[in-house]
């Protein structure tokens, strides 16, 4: 019996030995694919639900007793789950990668967070990695091209905010989406370093616009910045430094061909030869205004958290010189935010940002483009910068004056902190309150000097001449503060199949603006000599109270509002979403419409949850999405208090011997004024097929803007009012597609698109025959809003005989050689009623690629965007007082009968070709590679022998090469709400070439 039970103690003692020999340890390092380690990965056992771990700050993990021949999965949200086979091995390093495409990414909506697949609305996310490494001041124009539904117009220069458009001009008063930073209301982002933000959700249907109420119409553009997150202490380090040049120029003529148009010009003027005797140079003065500007963008964070906090500190400097000399901008951001957890029910926190940044002394290219080429730069005798041919001395100056002479003599300095200090309590395991507080306060401050110029001028007997007789100085400081309060409930909970998400809340939002500036000017030899010396541009230093200007403007303005939301979804398959908002606000007290409401519903179906969809594979995923609202517009034309009217000065009355000027109302107050509203639905799929490697977003919009906010005339002559009529309609269809995939183990690529067609149209407007005129542009019922008007060309009158064939033409008198316009009404003749719409600033189309290729550590992204279907209208090199250099395009003017059917005569005198007609509008469609990156991203495993945690180098090049078929600079012409595509002169669009490194210990 012994030797029985001794035999069978030794064969469990050789089964456990067998046992263990057949597992083992494995262990490694999870990062993602810019190197840097995962942390709380989920790494686990497959077929062992018990099995597994997460990795730690550093990104590994370790896991004992695993079969040899088991298979690991790693898995973390917003990335793709990886399923990889030990064979054996003891070291299992991986790369994961991030999964744009999933279903159950948690997005942030407003007053909270969702899960992407429950809602039933548009919300495009754009995240940290697509922003940080791009060479923009702004991280808005980063997004170009990226999203759909958003139209993005960039400017080029250092500094200026790009303009965003979302779903089209909804309003005659503005276009202007709104901005929450971390919950905060703002104007813009351009404080922020874009190294500091986490990520970017673009809100644009009624579903999830609703509980902004009366400042949703326009869209939303959600700004989460970085945050720490559990684990030691990390630093990174981002930072590139490049340059950028201009590579697209205008065409205009040289010297020799300057001459020879000139020449002709005043030859047909009927005026003698120019004397060129003194002006023998060849000067092409975009070289002369154009540099190539340095630029650097550098952000060191620090991360780190303990049991019960956690904190974040970005610091960020940005230096960027302007295309045009003289021109530099500097930014410095810092970025903290704090989180405490008292308890595991109670948590307090803030989160705080700053910007101090010396805007660049911006200068235009208007000159550049308009001087004669045949004066020189400067006379090189005295050094004195050459003035120009006495045919432009009166309306051109030499370029190189304001660039050199008045170059940086305006200095401004912006200052801008904004935060939020907030509490938070879980009061039942379900319930949850949360208090937050913000503030944004901004001060601007600037001055500036004007000197006395002094100019070389062959003409006269001196030579030297002074082009003012008065040195001055100005200044002007404007301080903004806002206000926030936010007090939210939020109650999340499941019963069963029942999932239910309610939001409710107060909030208030205050604004007050003010603003001050001054002048003074003293003659030559007057007061103290200011010159150039920067510490004496203050109005202070002249004593001469007769030339003082000053100025001032303020508004205040208070907003408390209500709001509710629900999230319901039955089983994960049935959704809805109910959105409500009471807004109460001091805008329209006098008319008694305090108060008003904005609400939405949504719904949706995910379709591939329910039994008929299971036994297929080829969807993975299909959800049928709808919702509708009333959304509300801030604008108010430029009308900080529309229902208290100005003052102002009207007509005057006899007394006796005295005049009395009399005053008025500016206009008249409708007694129902009340805010503008947006009608708004959608409808669309989200579809994932093929293994989630495919995906397509359709959604069809429509938003109609009720109730303008409108100045209408007063008959005959009486004083004008204010109420709301009219209406804008924009709808149009977006679609977004992707395709994402694998080529063995070492190669990766992806390829996305997005298409968004804009259908604008003015439905109504006072009546059919008003118009709202602003130059070129105007907006009338029936056509879209800000469209070009004027006459539309025919041809050239060839011959006094094809004058006499042709219709009377009784705008102006006509020669052989002038434009001859089209007979628009049919009634035989040219009037004013053959004007019409001759083009349309807003695209028919917008669309934008990517493509992205990985193999092993090296990634390659291409970004390419255009626009389709919009005019331009040229406004930049004509003008009846003045006289400018020609574009290339004249040189195919018409001379002799036949020589040319489009350009006209040269001869300014003729204001018949002046006239606003379609010989100056230009095709506003094109296309551009927007971005080419190129990283590489160094083994952990090497890194972490000199201590370092990731390592990435990267190079960027940015507007490669744009195709376009305007004359001007760029094809990106922004505007107003009514007026925009009108190029009078843009500034150009650099390309930009950085090269930088992101690196993490």
């Amino acid at each position: 019996m012994k030797n029985n039970l001794l035999i069978v103690f030794v064969m469990l003692l050789f089964s456990a030995a067998s046992a263990a020999q057949n597992k083992m340890t494995v262990s490694g390092i999870v990062t993602d694919q810019t190197g840097e380690t995962v942390i709380s990965a989920s790494v686990r056992v497959k077929g062992q639900p018990d099995k597994g771990t997460i990795t730690d700050v550093n990104g590994k993990y370790q896991i004992q007793e695993v079969p040899a021949n088991a298979t690991l999965i790693f898995s973390y949200i917003g990335m793709k789950a990886q399923e990889i086979a030990i064979k054996g091995r003891s070291v299992l390093n991986v790369i994961m990668e991030e999964d744009n495409q999933l279903i159950d990414e948690v997005v942030v909506v407003g007053y909270g967070t969702a899960k992407k697949r429950d809602l039933t609305g548009s919300i495009a996310t754009v995240k940290a990695i697509e922003i940080a490494s791009k060479p923009s001041t702004n991280p808005l124009a980063s997004i170009q091209g990226k999203v759909a539904g958003v139209q993005v117009v960039n400017t080029g220069r250092a500094g200026q905010d790009p303009e965003i458009r979302i779903r089209g001009t909804n309003s005659i008063n503005g276009y202007t989406p709104l901005y929450v930073v971390d919950g905060l209301f703002t104007d813009n982002i351009n404080y922020l370093n874009p190294a500091d933000i986490e990520s970017m959700e673009i809100l644009k249907d009624p579903s999830s616009l609703a509980i902004f109420g009366v400042r949703g119409a326009n869209g939303v553009i959600i700004i989460t910045t970085k945050k720490a997150k559990m684990g030691e202490t990390i630093v990174n380090i981002n930072s590139s430094v490049g340059f950028k040049n201009i590579t697209d120029k205008i065409e205009l003529t040289n010297a020799a061909q300057f001459k020879q148009l000139y020449n002709e010009q005043r030859m047909n003027q009927g005026v003698d030869p120019f004397d060129y005797t003194n002006w023998t140079a060849d000067t092409y003065w975009q070289d002369e205004i154009f540099q190539t500007g340095i630029l650097t963008n550098n952000n060191v964070s620090i991360t780190g958290s303990s049991e019960k906090n956690k904190y974040y500190m970005g610091i960020g400097y940005t230096m960027e010189e302007g295309s045009i000399k003289s021109e530099k901008l500097s930014k410095l951001t810092l970025n903290l935010s704090s989180e405490y957890s008292v308890t595991k029910f109670l948590r307090f926190g803030f989160q705080v940002n700053g910007v101090r940044m010396l805007p660049p002394d911006a200068k235009g290219v208007g000159s550049a483009i308009k001087a004669a080429p045949i004066a020189p730069v400067y006379d090189l005798e005295t050094g004195l910068h050459y003035t120009l041919p006495d045919f432009q001395q009166a309306q051109v100056a030499n370029p190189m004056i304001d660039i050199e002479q008045r170059g940086r003599h305006n200095r401004a300095q912006n200052h801008r902190v904004t935060g939020n200090i907030y509490g938070e309590v879980d009061l039942m395991k379900h319930l949850t309150f949360k208090a937050t507080f913000s503030l944004d306060y901004a001060s601007n401050e600037a001055r500036s000097y004007s000197p006395i110029i002094y100019v070389y001028n062959p003409d006269l007997e001196e030579k030297k001449e002074n082009t003012n007789t008065k040195e001055s100085v100005s200044q002007s400081k404007s301080n903004q503060l806002s206000a926030q309060s936010d007090y939210l409930l939020t109650y999340a909970n499941n019963f069963g199949n029942h999932n239910l998400t309610l939001t409710g809340g107060i909030t208030t939002n205050y604004i007050e603006h003010s603003s001050l500036q001054g002048g003074r000017s003293q003659n030559i030899g007057f007061g103290i000599p200011i010159g150039d010396n920067p510490d004496k541009w203050w109005i202070s230093i002249i004593d001469d109270a007769s030339t003082a200007t000053n100025g001032s403007s303020q508004y205040k303005r208070f907003t408390m509002s209500y709001l509710l939301r629900g999230l319901y979804n039955y089983n994960n398959r049935y959704l809805l979403n109910i959105s409500y908002r009471r807004d109460g606000s001091s805008v329209f007290r006098r008319t008694g419409n305090t108060w008003d409401n904005f609400y939405s519903f949504g719904a949706g179906w995910v379709m591939s949850e329910e039994n008929f969809m299971k036994n297929q594979h080829i969807i993975d995923f299909l959800k049928l999405k709808g919702s509708w609202g009333i959304l509300g517009s801030q604008t108010t034309g430029g009308y900080n208090y529309p229902s208290y009217p100005t003052v102002v000065s009207s007509g005057s009355a006899v007394f006796g011997d005295n005049i009395v000027e009399g005053k008025g109302l500016a206009y008249l107050v409708s007694s129902t004024l009340g805010w503008e509203k947006n009608y708004s639905w959608e409808a669309g799929f989200d579809m994932r097929l093929l293994g989630q490697r495919l995906q397509l977003s359709p959604v069809y919009y429509n938003k109609t803007t009720k109730d303008l906010l409108t100045k209408v005339p007063g008959i005959s002559g009486s004083v004008p009012g204010l109420q709301n009529t009219g209406e804008i309609r924009n709808k149009g269809v977006e679609l977004t597609a992707s395709w994402s995939d694998n080529i063995g183990k070492n190669w990766r690529y992806g390829i996305s698109a997005n298409l968004t067609t804009i259908d604008n149209e003015v439905l109504s407007l006072i009546n059919k025959d008003y118009a709202i005129i602003s130059g070129v542009s105007r907006v009338s019922e029936g056509y879209p809003i800000g469209y070009f008007y004027g006459y539309k060309v025919a041809g050239i009158y060839q011959n006094e005989d094809d004058i006499r064939l042709s219709e009377l033409n009784k705008v102006g008198s006509v020669s052989p050689g002038d434009l001859k316009f089209a007979d628009v009404d049919g009634d035989g003749q040219i009037t004013e009623k053959d004007r019409t719409i001759i083009g349309n600033p807003t695209p028919d189309f917008t669309y934008g690629f990517n493509v992205n290729v990985g193999y092993k550590n090296f990634d390659l992204n291409i970004d390419m965007m255009g626009v389709y279907g919009n005019e331009i209208y040229r406004n930049w090199d004509s003008n009846a007082y003045a006289q400018f250099n020609y574009r290339m395009e004249r040189m195919n003017r018409w001379h002799g009968e036949g020589t040319s059917n489009w350009e006209p005569i040269l001869d300014p005198s003729r204001n018949i070709n002046l006239e606003a007609s379609d010989y100056n509008i230009e095709d506003g469609s094109f296309f551009r590679i927007r971005n080419i990156e190129l990283g590489y991203t160094f083994n952990s495993s090497l890194l972490k022998k000199i201590y370092m945690r990731s390592l990435r180098l990267y190079a960027n090049i940015q507007n490669l090469k744009t195709w376009s078929r305007n004359s001007g600079y760029t094809p990106e012409v922004g505007g107003s709400a009514i007026q925009f595509g009108v190029d009078s002169g843009s500034y150009p669009m650099p390309a930009v070439y950085t090269f930088g490194f992101n690196l993490t210990f």
